[in-house]
C-alpha cells in the first residue's frame, strides 16, 4: 500500500493516485460575522433541485402540486429534525455534557436514516390531513430524495468526513482534516483504534454514495413511466439505496453503533431484504390480476382532481361550483358580474322578446317573398303561352287557302291552344308547389295560403 505525504493544512484535500490536490474551506462565506458552511449550502441545493424535479412531475402521479408541496416542506423539516435526533441519540455520550451543541449542525452531524424516518413521519401525517394518496406521493418523492442525497453527500467531502478505511485504490483520498481525525480517534467504534492509519489514503465513501444515488435517480426517473403499481418506485428505492449503503457502511470508520453492531448497516440489510421480498410478491400479484393494480394517476378520481386543481390555478370555476350554480361571475374578472347590485339591467331588452319579434318579422318577409314568386311566375308563364297559341292560330288561319283546310287547321290550332292552356295551368300549379316549399324553408315549417292569380287575355 502506497504511503501519502503528511498534510498540515487542515483545508487541503488530495487524491494522490490521480495527482489532484487543492484547498477548500468548509466555511463558504460569512454574513454579519456568521459563517455559512458549504455543508448547509449543498444540502439546501440538493433540496431545491429535488423540488424543482418533483413538483412539475406530481400530476403524472395523480397528485395536486398545491397540496403536495405542503407535504414536501413538512417532510424537509421533519427530515432535518429526525436526522439530528437520530445522530445525537446514537452519540449521546458526546452530547450529554453539552446540550447547546445538539443544535449546532453547521459542521455536520446529520444521519440519513434519521432524516428519512423524520421526513416520512411528518410527510405522511400531512398527506393524511390533505387527503393525498400516500403511495403515489412516496413514489415521486424517493426520486427527488436521490437527487438530494447525491448532492448533499458532497458536504461530507468538503468537511472531510464520512470517509472509509485505508485503500490503495485510484480513488483513494487524504487531507489535513482526515489525517487529524485519524490521529485523534481514527476508526472510532468503541474508543479503540481499528487499524486505520493516516499514512495511507482512505476510501472516499461520499463519492461512492453520491455517484450511486445520482445513478439511481436516472434509473428510477426512467422507470417511472413503466411502473406497474403504486409503491413500486418506493420499493425499488429501498433495494437500490439499502444495498449500496450496506456495502459502503462496512467501509466507513465513523459508523453509528449499538455495541458492535453498525446500526445503519444492519438497517440497510433489513430494508434491502424486505424490499426484494415485497417486490417479488407484488410482481406475482400484478401478473395474475393486473386489472386490480391500476395506477392512481389513471383513475377517474385522480383525473378529476388534477382538472379541478388546474381550473383553480387559472382562476376558473370548478365543475362542482358550476353544478351548484355558485359561480355566477367569471373568476378571471374580464366580464362584468351578472349579480352585482350596482349593475343596471332594467334598460336592457328581454332576450326572449327580441327573439320572438325577429322570428315573426322573418316569417312575414318570407311569406311575402314566396307569394310574389308564385304570382309573378304563374302570370308570366300563362300570358306567354296564351299569346303564343293565339299567334299560331292567327297565322294558320291567314295562310289557309280553302274553307276545309281552314276548318281543319282551326280545329288543330284550337286543340293546340287547349293543350298549351292545360300545360300553362300545370306549370302554374307546379310554381305554386315551389313557392310553398320556399315559404316552408324560409319560415321554419309554417305554411301560408297564397291566392292564385290568373290573367287571361
Amino acid at each position: 500500500m502506497t504511503t501519502v505525504d503528511k498534510i498540515t493544512e487542515l483545508n487541503t484535500i488530495s487524491f494522490p493516485k490521480i495527482g489532484i490536490e487543492f484547498s477548500i474551506d468548509p466555511t463558504a462565506f460569512t454574513v454579519f460575522g456568521i459563517g455559512i458552511q458549504w455543508y448547509g449550502i449543498l444540502i439546501v441545493l440538493g433540496l431545491v433541485l429535488a423540488m424543482c424535479y418533483v413538483l412539475p412531475k406530481m400530476h403524472r402521479f395523480g397528485i395536486d402540486p398545491d397540496k403536495g408541496i405542503d407535504a414536501i416542506i413538512g417532510g424537509v423539516i421533519g427530515g432535518l429534525i429526525g436526522a439530528r435526533v437520530y445522530y445525537v441519540a446514537l452519540r449521546w455520550d458526546e452530547y450529554k455534557g453539552n446540550i447547546k451543541e445538539i443544535l449546532n449542525t453547521r459542521n455536520g452531524g446529520l444521519a440519513i436514516y434519521g432524516g428519512i424516518i423524520g421526513a416520512l413521519t411528518v410527510g405522511l401525517i400531512i398527506c393524511r390531513i390533505k387527503k393525498i394518496k400516500m403511495l403515489p406521493m412516496l413514489d415521486i418523492t424517493v426520486i427527488g430524495l436521490l437527487i438530494g442525497q447525491g448532492i448533499g453527500r458532497w458536504g461530507n467531502f468538503v468537511n472531510q468526513e464520512a470517509f472509509g478505511t485505508n485503500t490503495d485504490s485510484i480513488f483513494g483520498m487524504t487531507g489535513g482534516r482526515i489525517q487529524a481525525t485519524i490521529l485523534r480517534q481514527s476508526a472510532y467504534m468503541d474508543g479503540t483504534m481499528q487499524g486505520v492509519s493516516e499514512q495511507y489514503a482512505v476510501h472516499p465513501c461520499f463519492l461512492y454514495e453520491s455517484f450511486w444515488c445520482l445513478l439511481g435517480f436516472v434509473f428510477l426517473a426512467l422507470w417511472s413511466r413503466r411502473r406497474k403499481y403504486d409503491g413500486q418506485l418506493l420499493l425499488m428505492y429501498m433495494a437500490w439505496y439499502g444495498g449500496e449503503r450496506f456495502i459502503v457502511e462496512g467501509l466507513r470508520t465513523d459508523s453509528l453503533t449499538i455495541g458492535n453492531i453498525r446500526v445503519s448497516q444492519a438497517l440497510s440489510a433489513i430494508i434491502f431484504v424486505t424490499s426484494v421480498i415485497l417486490q417479488i410478491i407484488m410482481a406475482s400479484k400484478v401478473r395474475r390480476d393486473p386489472e386490480s393494480y391500476v395506477l392512481y394517476a389513471s383513475t377517474e378520481e385522480s383525473l378529476k382532481m388534477i382538472e379541478e386543481a388546474r381550473r383553480k390555478r387559472m382562476g376558473l370555476a370548478t365543475k362542482e361550483e358550476i353544478a351548484m350554480g355558485t359561480d355566477d361571475d367569471d373568476d378571471i374578472g374580464i366580464l362584468p358580474d351578472e349579480d352585482d347590485e350596482d349593475d343596471d339591467t332594467s334598460t336592457l331588452p328581454d332576450k326572449d322578446d327580441n327573439a320572438e319579434d325577429a322570428a315573426e318579422e322573418v316569417q312575414e318577409t318570407a311569406a311575402d317573398a314566396a307569394e310574389k314568386v308564385q304570382d309573378t311566375a304563374a302570370e308570366e308563364v300563362h300570358d306567354t303561352i296564351t299569346d303564343t297559341a293565339e299567334d299560331i292560330a292567327d297565322t294558320v288561319k291567314d295562310t289557309a287557302e280553302n274553307e276545309e283546310v281552314h276548318d281543319t287547321i282551326t280545329v288543330a290550332a284550337e286543340d293546340i291552344a287547349d293543350t298549351v292552356t292545360d300545360t300553362a295551368e300545370y306549370a302554374e300549379d307546379k310554381y305554386e308547389v315551389l313557392a310553398e316549399q320556399v315559404d316552408e324553408r324560409l319560415t321554419g315549417g309554417s305554411r301560408n295560403n297564397h291566392s292564385k292569380k290568373k290573367k287571361h287575355k
